[in-house]
């Protein structure tokens, strides 16, 4: 995997590692990896820290459930109109030059929520903090591709695997925080400006240039128009059918979310404190299914490991939905998790491999797609769960995993994809 110029920091000496094998990572390489790292974490720590301290929010906004529903709308529009420009802005100007500032403005927007003490003021709040976040989510996840080229084999899971762990830390900080009496607005800023230094302190560290060109990573003419992709501004169909199963993976991850514990209460029988851990096990499931998720990748292939694991979500959620006892929906919901975990860090992966040059663009249309699901299809469950009942609104996010399935072979658009799935 190591064809374009950005591959080449893996060679000590500058220039191409020998055919064959990829050879060992640099300690360049490996400290740019450890960069990337931190700021998934980061981004996993300002989001998680936001959730955690919700109830401090609204109350101190002075606003219901309804109004704060109009609020949370301010996180999503924020996110995704800031993808779009997040994805043009990294092709522009490479994904290095991006990542501090959009980091920087994230890891400070976090405060703006704890000084919103009315409804339009919570909405600006939120609309700066999903811009935030749609800005660094761009470009450290095209940075990422970019170190998983040069590494020569799948990392992008434990990437994603960072990001989670970020959202253990921020959601336990948070609940720390509220535990010891502290105040939104010192919790907040505290979170925020050790999200700051810490980005600032890896900054040095990310690979330098642009991430790649044209002529190193794009297809060829003759695969653009096997594609359908001849023009070039407009996004390839196969980067179109990346951001469709994107959208239904995070269906099923948004539904397992919002659902879980709602559906581990009312329809198996569990005590409160028994469904209140079912988000908990799925998140743990899906941490865990990332940490691994890299080795899977480079033994079975991405398209494979896709296929695996929207059967397997789909296995585990139906299980759960078929039995509805405590223990064993728990067990499900731990399937699924482990069965998503996989999914979203390939899709991105292949988003960004599939045209090194447009990776920017192509990204962010990916992720809008899955954020888009993500934000709409908990609330699809809960229009088919008032209109039938929540068992069978959850066969939904059921049915999507196993489309994922089925459309891995989009997968194969990206180069690494197609050397795995023909070893």
């Amino acid at each position: 995997m190591a064809e374009s110029g950005v591959e080449t920091a893996a060679s000590p000496g500058g220039g191409r590692p020998p055919s064959g094998a990829p050879s060992a990572p640099d300690r360049r390489l490996r400290r740019a990896r450890a960069a990337v790292v931190v700021y998934f974490f980061v981004a996993g720590v300002i989001l998680a820290t936001w959730a955690s301290r919700i109830p401090d929010v609204k109350a101190q906004a002075g606003i219901d459930d309804g109004a704060l529903s109009l609020g949370l709308l301010g996180l999503a529009v924020g996110a995704l109109a800031a993808m779009q420009v997040a994805g043009r802005v990294t092709d522009r100007f490479g994904s290095a030059a991006v990542m501090l500032p959009s980091a920087v403005f994230g890891s400070l927007a976090l405060a703006a929520p704890a000084h919103a003490h009315s409804l339009p003021a919570l909405f600006a709040a939120l609309f700066a903090l999903g811009a935030g976040h749609g800005l660094i989510d761009v470009p450290m996840n095209v940075h990422a591709a970019r170190v998983e080229r040069a590494y020569g084999r799948p990392i992008m899971a434990s990437f994603h695997a960072a990001f989670s762990i970020g959202g253990f830390v921020g959601a336990g900080a948070g609940a720390l925080s509220a535990h010891l009496g502290m105040g939104a607005v010192a919790a907040f800023w505290a979170v925020a400006l050790a999200c700051t230094a810490a980005s600032f302190a890896v900054r040095p560290l990310l690979l330098p240039g642009r991430d790649s060109t044209r002529e190193e990573g794009a297809p060829d003419a003759r695969e653009a128009r096997a594609d359908g992709a001849a023009d070039r501004n407009s996004p390839a169909p196969t980067v179109l059918l990346l951001g469709v199963v994107a959208c239904a993976a995070f269906v099923a991850e948004g539904s397992a979310t919002d659902w879980t514990s709602v559906y581990l209460h009312d329809s198996a029988g569990a005590s409160d404190a028994v469904a209140a851990a079912g988000f908990a096990v799925f998140s743990a499931a899906m941490a865990a299914g990332r940490l691994v998720g890299d080795r899977l990748s480079a033994r079975f292939g991405p398209v494979a490991l896709v296929r695996g694991c929207g059967l397997l979500a789909a296995g585990g959620l139906g299980l759960a939905l078929a039995v509805p006892l405590p223990a064993v929906a728990l067990c499900g919901f731990a399937l699924m998790g482990a069965g998503l975990s996989c999914i979203v860090p390939q899709i991105f992966s292949a988003a960004t491999s599939y045209d090194p040059a447009r990776a920017g663009r192509n990204l962010g249309l990916v992720a809008a797609a899955g954020y888009v699901g993500l934000l709409s299809g908990p609330v699809a469950i809960g229009a088919i769960a008032h209109l039938w009942e929540l068992r069978a609104a959850l066969a939904v996010p059921a049915l999507l995993a196993l489309f994922a399935a089925a459309a891995a072979g989009a997968l194969r658009c990206s180069r690494s994809a197609q050397r795995e799935s023909v070893r």
